[in-house]
């Protein structure tokens, strides 16, 4: 069975962001195993001089790299994805590169109209950047709306269209999964070139 990771894109303690990946975990659970990882006890990032990550970030890292994916769920702050997101992206490109070549779908869940729809296309940008280089899934966003009426006592999404979008999206993404490891004939060459990447010498 395809195995998943889907990261909790913030460290709010009461997150419909977290409510839609736990959902999407349970209600997928024919398809593929998801494993609903929290942040909230990630350090904050200050680039130590030796190029060395706490344990915690490390036992992420090995999660997304034995993993055939990640779904990462983000609501928005000003525009863009909370700070503890970057924070552990950060973590995750500095010494170790999981995310290279790492197929990677995006959701996200707002208390408003939007659905985090600029967040995404935030993260999508930082997931681009030389040091992560994931594979996004292309032309796919799940923007959850007015996230706190949107699901009922169970968990469940209340909204049949909604529910249908996201079983098409999660088709897609269990195909786009597929595809991607028949591309990784440079992965090799690509981890390296994340590894040798500096921004001080460009």
């Amino acid at each position: 069975m395809v195995k998943l990771i889907g990261l909790v894109g913030t460290n709010s303690e009461h997150s419909t962001n977290r409510q839609l990946l736990q959902f999407m975990s349970k209600h997928f659970a024919d398809q593929a195993e998801i494993d609903v990882v929290e942040i909230k006890e990630i350090p904050i990032f200050n680039k130590p001089t030796e190029i060395r990550v706490p344990e915690i970030v490390q036992q992420l890292a090995d999660k997304i790299e034995a993993a055939d994916g990640v779904i990462i769920s983000t609501p928005e702050y000003d525009h863009a994805v909370p700070a503890s997101l970057m924070n552990v992206l950060s973590w995750l490109s500095y010494g170790i590169y999981p995310f290279v070549d790492k197929p990677v779908m995006i959701t996200g869940a707002s208390y408003g109209t939007l659905g985090s729809s600029r967040a995404q296309m935030h993260l999508r940008q930082i997931l681009d950047a030389p040091e992560l280089k994931a594979r996004i899934m292309p032309s796919s966003e799940f923007l959850l709306s007015h996230s706190l009426q949107a699901f009922d006592n169970d968990n469940c999404l209340k909204d049949s269209e909604q529910v249908a979008q996201l079983e098409g999206l999660f088709t897609d993404f269990l195909v786009f999964v597929e595809l991607m490891k028949q591309l990784n004939h440079a992965h090799e060459m690509n981890k390296k070139a994340a590894e040798n990447f500096s921004w001080e010498e460009v």
